[in-house]
């Protein structure tokens, strides 16, 4: 029988492989002629019996690591979830549960290959194109997968649904149409506050400092204190909780979901579409970006490090830019005004420096 493959040395000693139907050749990256020819009749012997390959693959797999052979898809998902904790795991459970993830749960490892991992792609939403990622990543990193099914540039690419602020009129048409008190002053408060749904929803009386009109809490994501100054407003929707535990109990004790759908049947009843109960979240971004306020306590009151992130929620603000002529004749003023206060605290007179600055520049 002739052999499929043939190996020869090149001038600078590296042994090749060349296929002689297709004529590809390919290095073997050796000088050892012993180690060509073993790789040699390794590549023929495959292509001679390619039905005892993956045989012969599970005995060499099971010598090293005898639960390769047996290891399924949700035996991977299980051991991810044991690294996740609290809401983080809840949501890689309901991850991993998709419909379109059955087509490889009961899959071995050893025996998945690339269409599988299409179907569930092709099958699923974004949400499972994000979590297949992850799981593949996952068995890769921990030596489960001896090498990728789906290179890195042929994953589809993962396009989220457009998100955006819930505006000022949407808000106060959802505050019109509801009448329950709890979610009256929940809306209210993810207005002012722009915290997740969930850590509005748990703000306790005790976690409010009247000396110091300031209101701190731990988000529940990655547990990062918050401390924030409350105004008026603030002040008043406190003034008609409880003055101990939960302010909002009911809400309190609900899920992210049930939270969630409430607010959907609320906008669907007074017509407000697009928007979710994150929407306050990128609400309070845009105002805060809008009025000026600083970036780093922006990032402090919404718990994110990265101005990467809140440039994100706040892509969509329109900052209005004052005339520069206007603003180094407000600073002109500003300077002079602080000029004469100090001159009358002072007991001598008090002259001022004639000397031309920048506010004196023309432009």
């Amino acid at each position: 029988m002739n052999c499929q493959f043939r190996t020869f040395r090149r001038a600078s000693g590296v042994w090749y492989i060349e296929n002689t139907a297709t004529r590809q050749q390919e290095s073997l990256r050796t000088r050892d002629t012993d180690e060509a020819e073993r790789l040699l009749m390794a590549r023929n012997e495959a292509h001679r019996q390619p039905a005892i390959n993956m045989q012969i693959a599970r005995a060499y797999l099971s010598a090293a690591d005898p639960s390769s052979v047996s290891r399924t898809w949700q035996f991977v998902m299980d051991e991810m979830a044991k690294g996740k904790k609290g809401p983080t795991k809840d949501r890689w459970v309901r991850g991993v549960a998709q419909k379109p993830f059955d087509h490889i749960r009961n899959l071995k490892l050893v025996e998945t290959r690339a269409e599988h991992f299409w179907h569930v792609l092709t099958t699923g939403t974004v949400s499972t194109n994000v979590t297949l990622r992850r799981l593949h990543n996952f068995a890769i990193d921990l030596n489960w997968l001896l090498a990728g099914l789906i290179p890195r540039r042929q994953w589809p690419k993962v396009k989220f649904r457009a998100k955006r602020a819930i505006t000022l009129e949407e808000h106060e048409k959802i505050l019109a149409g509801e009448r329950n008190p709890q979610w009256l002053t929940y809306y209210r408060m993810l207005w002012h506050v722009g915290g997740s749904q969930t850590d509005v929803a748990r703000l306790c009386a005790e976690d409010i400092d009247w000396a110091n009109r300031t209101i701190s809490f731990s988000r529940g994501k990655n547990r990062s204190p918050v401390l924030i100054t409350f105004g008026r407003a603030m002040a008043n929707l406190f003034k008609i909780c409880p003055a101990k535990g939960y302010l909002m109990p009911k809400i309190s004790r609900m899920t992210e979901s049930d939270r969630g759908s409430l607010f959907s049947r609320r906008c669907r009843l007074v017509g407000v579409k697009g928007v979710t109960l994150h929407s306050y979240r990128y609400a309070w971004a845009e105002r805060a970006k809008t009025a000026g306020f600083p970036e780093r306590y922006a990032q402090e009151a919404l718990g994110h490090k990265s101005q990467a992130v809140h440039a994100a929620y706040a892509k969509k603000a329109m900052v209005k830019v004052p005339c520069l002529e206007d603003w180094e004749q407000q600073m002109k003023d500003k300077i002079v005004r602080l000029a004469f206060q100090n001159n009358d605290e002072n007991s001598g007179p008090m002259e001022l420096d004639s000397s031309p600055s920048i506010c004196d520049s023309t432009i």
